[in-house]
């Protein structure tokens, strides 16, 4: 469609001479267009001087699309040759700044056409500006590794965009930000600062280049200063340097200015490369609270500095860094941004309406607060954009005369300057109530009277170590009432308050947690309900408080969503790091998120042991699927390719039987299958027995190591074939060979709960089979009883009930039943997994299976809450009132005492039912 065909709108001329006078000089421009020519000029002083000069130019141009006069005034300025370079740059300026605001004008682009219209002239202007100076020089001889008849090049130099011009949002008189740095590796270290010197002159004529006002006017005003330490370094700096300062002194204004940040001239590649080594320092790991109090201080610092810390009024407004003004909009968004962004890459975007999208669609803002300052946004560039057309000044400020508002009003097609005040001030109060209410820090209510006992525990927070930095004070200060007046509306306020004294004193940093705190206030009342009820959760809380970050991810309380699921995520979240240590530090942070979910739902009653324990094998399980491949990968890396088949993992134990609970470890074996070959193929090749024992023992430092982000699980190996005496990893031919001619019972009877967890899919399946035949074939009653009876006996002597509460260990405790379950199972030839599924496969009376299966689902019940409480054995006087509640809760109990009548008696019945099956231990054993 042509320019005319798509207009909707045009302004009213404000001087009607001048309108006149333009039409004049267009005379072939008439109809709706003519009266858009007369309203931009009559309006417009600037837009009124491009016209006379190029009106040879413009009026050809109108008869066309906008889209194909851009592109064949951008291709003119790529053509250009180095001498024709100043006055071809400010024509091409003079063309699309008068193209574009017509289009604006007449609302045939909108926003987002014109500031990347805008931007797309700047890019273009910047690069050939770059290239030119870079290449002449090359051509002087002063550019190390380059000939005199170079052709066109970059040198390593790249300008990154910043600012409106890295969003694509460049508004119509803008200056540009620009960071210029070249990528030292691309020259000699005994040349690099032969080099240096040369870009940096390049730079300084670059920037002469665009923004040197002569008689063809100027392209762009050119600023460097947002470079590391611009007064002390030079104006193109090399990506090392620059990179050392942000990882070691870079600040939040830094980190917010580099989401914007994006290679717009010049070595494109060798910036893109540069930014991707910047993420870690921009994208923390963790959600970021503390930026929101960062932004907050830069925000009133700016209005401090410019003056605008008073009410609106629209005399002299700055619709840029005024109240309700652009800049607050961007600043919330980019803040939420630093918030969120490093956990989710889809909230690094750098236009500001599309993430203000993303933001509500991710649930980080509210749907209807994003459309509000989406549109708001787009109202005031389209006022701003006005302001700058008048006369091509890089203004934001409204006018301070009636008559200026005038002239405003009647640009912007409004006529009427009462409804144009209006709006504007409408628009600028809702922007500030919104994002005021999010930067502000609201007033602390007021702190509750609190009992001596509670102020002597408070007394020893100022030495605890996440109170040391002065900004963490400040920050815990205003947050304090709100946390005691939630203690004091608990059941038992001094004990939650010492247990959240417990917590507190944990904590090696504070301001990130307590920030996350004031942003979040209704996590206060989870960490309070955690500490009162497990203080163990709520100490690896303190140590890990980053957890927290999945709470406020949006889906914390949602259904569990299935192995199937956290597989495919686990994959996708490794898939984003190239480097070993990083996916393993990756899958730690993922790991301790999805775990410390499942405790907190488990405590709060959401799921049931049961389900607490599926979901913890479903953790442990996705963990060694996307773990193992990692780890062959890298060895892959110094030893070569897999040989054979490769190997499976096998699940043994409860992980085996898919019930977890919070502590567990995980007894693992390996299988390998690599027949007729002898080494593997790298460019360190081992023995095939060698290749996967050391493969296996770098599976399990990579689950059981601590790293940065702690570890994933302790492992035992011990079930393998042999034990600690076997090798690590067990060859398929020979673990078949083991299984079926030299296994003991105690073997067979852990074959019933294992499980291919990770590895070959082929070889799973093989294993599959074997072990169902090998339970079908080794359970005579006559073999397993006796050594059942035997091994009882044996775990009688080694092991004692820890306390009346321990509900695993002893006769007839949970311990005794699983084995129980295993041993019918055997005996059955079942080859299902769960303690359940294998007592109702026995050949055993209807009220035996169900004197064991409520039985173990009592200890079950009992074992999986007190591992969530504490890391040892069961003490009821350590774990509170909140621990007791909980307790009770879970195993369906009246009181303590009634728990321990019940766990006795079903413990008794069901040591019944196995002595009548295997007999009664003996009390002693000759070894």
């Amino acid at each position: 469609m042509t320019f005319q065909n798509r207009m909707t709108r045009a302004p009213i001329p404000f001087d009607p001479d001048r309108g006149i006078d333009a039409r004049a000089a267009l005379p072939d421009v008439t109809g709706p267009l003519g009266d858009l020519i007369a309203g931009a000029a009559g309006c417009s002083p600037y837009l009124f001087s491009l016209m006379c000069r190029e009106s040879h130019w413009i009026s050809p141009a109108l008869n066309g699309s906008p889209e194909e006069a851009l592109a064949l005034a951008l291709d003119d300025l790529k053509a250009l040759a180095p001498d024709e370079m100043a006055a071809g740059l400010r024509r091409g300026k003079r063309r699309i700044a008068l193209l574009v605001g017509l289009a604006d004008l007449a609302g045939v682009w909108d926003l987002a056409q014109v500031t990347q219209a805008l931007t797309d002239l700047a890019d273009t202007a910047v690069d050939r500006a770059i290239r030119t100076t870079v290449t002449q020089e090359a051509r002087r001889g002063k550019l190390p590794g380059f000939a005199r008849d170079s052709e066109e090049i970059t040198g390593g130099m790249v300008a990154l965009a910043m600012g409106k011009m890295g969003a694509g949002e460049l508004n119509y008189s803008s200056d540009i930000d620009l960071i210029c740095l070249f990528d030292e590796s691309q020259y000699e270290d005994d040349s690099y600062f032969d080099a240096r010197t040369s870009l940096i002159r390049a730079t300084r004529r670059m920037a002469t280049l665009l923004s040197e006002v002569t008689g063809d006017g100027y392209v762009f005003r050119t600023d460097l200063r947002l470079r590391p330490d611009p007064s002390s370094t030079p104006v193109c700096m090399a990506m090392d340097p620059a990179e050392r300062y942000y990882e070691s002194m870079g600040r939040t204004w830094e980190r917010a200015a580099h989401i914007k940040a994006r290679p717009a001239a010049g070595d494109i590649e060798a910036g893109e490369a540069y930014l991707e080594r910047l993420v870690p320092f921009v994208w923390r790991k963790h959600l970021d609270f503390a930026a929101i109090q960062d932004a907050h201080d830069i925000r009133l610092k700016i209005r401090a500095h410019n003056g605008f810390t008073g009410a609106i009024t629209l005399p002299e407004h700055n619709m840029k860094l005024g109240r309700g003004g652009i800049r607050e909009i961007e600043f919330f968004t980019q803040t939420r941004q630093l918030i969120a962004g490093g956990r989710d890459r889809e909230l690094r975007g750098r236009g500001t309406v599309a993430m203000l999208g993303e933001l509500a669609k991710k649930d980080w803002i509210p749907s209807e607060t994003a459309k509000i300052l989406a549109t708001h946004y787009k109202d005031h560039r389209e006022v701003e954009h006005r302001l700058q057309m008048i006369s091509d000044a890089q203004t934001h400020t409204l006018p301070k005369t009636e008559k200026g508002f005038q002239r405003l009003a009647n640009f912007m097609g409004q006529g009427d300057v009462s409804v144009l005040k209006r709006e504007i001030r409408e628009r600028l109060e809702e922007v500030h109530d919104l994002t005021e209410s999010f930067f502000a820090p609201t007033q602390a209510r007021a702190a509750p009277e609190v009992s001596a006992e509670m102020k002597n525990v408070m007394a020893g927070w100022p030495s605890y170590p996440a109170l040391r930095s002065s900004r963490a004070v400040h920050i815990f200060e205003r947050l304090k009432p709100e946390i005691l007046s939630r203690v004091m509306a608990s059941a038992y306020p001094e004990q939650t308050l010492r247990q959240f004294d417990g917590f507190l004193a944990g904590l090696p940093a504070g301001v990130q947690l307590f920030s996350l705190f004031e942003a979040n206030p209704q996590l206060i009342d989870l960490i309070l309900d955690i500490s009162s009820i497990a203080p163990n959760l709520a100490k690896y809380l303190a140590s890990n408080a980053q957890v927290f970050d999945a709470v406020i991810g949006g889906s914390f309380f949602d259904a569990w969503p299935g192995l199937e699921t956290l597989q495919g995520d686990l994959s996708v979240l490794l898939a984003g790091y190239s480097d070993y240590e990083s996916q393993l530090d990756a899958v730690r942070r993922w790991m301790k998120e999805w775990h410390f979910r499942i405790g907190v739902h488990h405590l709060r009653g959401l799921i049931s042991a049961n389900e607490a324990g599926q979901q913890y094998a479903d953790l442990a399980q996705a963990v060694l699927a996307e773990v193992w491949p990692v780890v062959g990968v890298e060895f892959e890396r110094k030893h070569g390719s897999v040989p054979g088949r490769g190997g499976v993992v096998l699940g043994m134990g409860s992980l085996g039987a898919r019930r977890l609970h919070a502590a567990s470890d995980l007894d693992l074996i390996v299988i390998y299958d690599a027949q007729d070959v002898e080494e593997s193929d790298g460019r360190r090749p081992l023995a095939v027995r060698t290749y996967f024992a050391r493969l296996t023992q770098a599976f399990v430092t990579a689950l059981s190591a601590p790293m940065a982000e702690g570890r994933l699980y302790e492992v035992d190996m011990r079930l393998r074939p042999s034990g600690r005496a076997g090798p690590v990893a067990t060859n398929w031919a020979a673990f078949k060979f083991y299984q079926l001619e030299e296994a003991w019972v105690w073997e067979h009877l852990a074959l019933t709960r294992a499980r291919p967890v990770a590895g070959n899919e082929a070889l799973a399946a093989e294993f599959e089979v074997f072990r169902a035949g090998v339970l079908g074939q080794n359970g005579a009653a006559d073999r397993v009883i006796p050594q059942v009876a035997e091994m009882r006996a044996r775990i009688s002597v080694a092991k004692t009930p820890q306390g009346d509460n321990d509900a695993k260990i002893g006769e007839g405790r949970l311990q005794d039943v699983e084995l129980c379950a295993q041993a019918v199972a055997l005996m059955a030839g079942f080859t299902g997994f769960s303690v359940a599924e294998q007592i109702q496969a026995g050949n055993l009376l209807p009220a035996q299976k169900q004197t064991l299966m409520e039985a173990g689902q009592l200890m079950w019940q009992l074992q999986a809450a007190a591992r969530l409480l504490n890391e040892g054995p069961l003490n009821v006087e350590d774990i509170g009132v909140g621990g007791v509640h909980f307790l009770l809760r879970e195993t369906g109990c009246e009181s303590l005492d009634d728990m321990r009548n019940r766990l006795a008696e079903a413990a008794n019945s069901a040591q019944m039912v196995i002595e009548d099956l295997f007999g009664q231990p003996k009390e002693s054993l000759d070894d």
